[in-house]
């Protein structure tokens, strides 16, 4: 934790459903102008922590800040303030289907942005052109896209508004190594050249190796080791190691709400 102020700060996060308490107490810094990406096996809170950032879950206790103003309980107008700074790549891709590629990728800015259909368009084609994607791809449907570039295009939609603040989740699910590795690329290069704050949460290790500056290591609803991208294969800690090196034993309970979990 370094004595600059993090873009985001996160401190006491807490968050339940029923008996199942996921979130126990979560602190963590996301440094301006890096990449963070957050690690841990399925059910370990992962999305959880990212929906609460986001604001599409309410935590039941604890402090979310951006650029040091608080969101938990805020006001609708804090709330939006903030949310006109993110962009978002789902890990499904989320697009719609009844919308063209450039509608999908202008979303966004046509809704929060007083902008005319020609002038988005315009923004779509330019965005997605630093993706890798042609202007014959605008006018395409989603349907008519492969995997690989309907993720292109999920990247270009959340960078279209150039957003202070990027939120990658399993961004490579579902795609080969040699495509997952492409959007690493992609997602390594547009968030170094938009000089954008990035958190990730995944647990492809090629991804983190990829995209990180730093990595945090959620277990039991807790950050249990946070350090740069390059110490991971000598972090000193258990949970780290059973984890990078895919391990069975170790101090992470498989089956519980370790991994695995619900």
């Amino acid at each position: 934790m370094s004595d600059a102020v993090p873009k985001i700060r996160i401190r006491q996060l807490h968050k339940s459903f029923g008996a199942k308490h996921v979130l126990r107490g979560l602190d963590l810094d996301v440094p301006a102008g890096g990449s963070t990406v957050v690690i841990g096996g399925s059910g370990t809170g992962k999305s959880v922590l990212l929906k609460c950032v986001l604001g599409i879950l309410q935590p039941d206790s604890g402090s979310i800040q951006v650029d040091g103003r608080e969101l938990v309980g805020a006001d609708s107008a804090t709330v939006a303030e903030a949310r006109a700074k993110f962009g978002m790549l789902f890990q499904g891709g989320a697009l719609f289907d009844s919308l063209p590629v450039w509608e999908n990728v202008a979303f966004g800015v046509l809704a929060r942005q007083p902008m005319s259909r020609a002038d988005a368009q315009a923004r779509a084609i330019e965005t997605l052109g630093l993706v890798g994607l042609g202007p014959d791809v605008a006018d395409l449907s989603p349907a008519e896209l492969s995997g690989g570039m309907q993720k292109r295009v999920g990247l270009a939609r959340a960078i279209c508004s150039r957003p202070e603040i990027l939120f990658f989740d399993e961004p490579t699910t579902g795609l080969d190594p040699i495509m997952a590795d492409v959007i690493n690329e992609l997602i390594r290069d547009t968030v170094r050249n938009l000089g954008a704050t990035a958190l990730s949460i995944t647990h492809d290790m090629s991804s983190v190796r990829k995209i990180a500056d730093t990595v945090a290591m959620l277990y039991e609803g807790r950050i249990v080791w946070t350090g740069p991208v390059d110490r991971l294969d000598d972090s000193g800690n258990p949970y780290v190691d059973q984890f990078v090196h895919g391990r069975a034993e170790g101090p992470i309970r498989v089956g519980a709400s370790g991994i695995g979990g619900a």
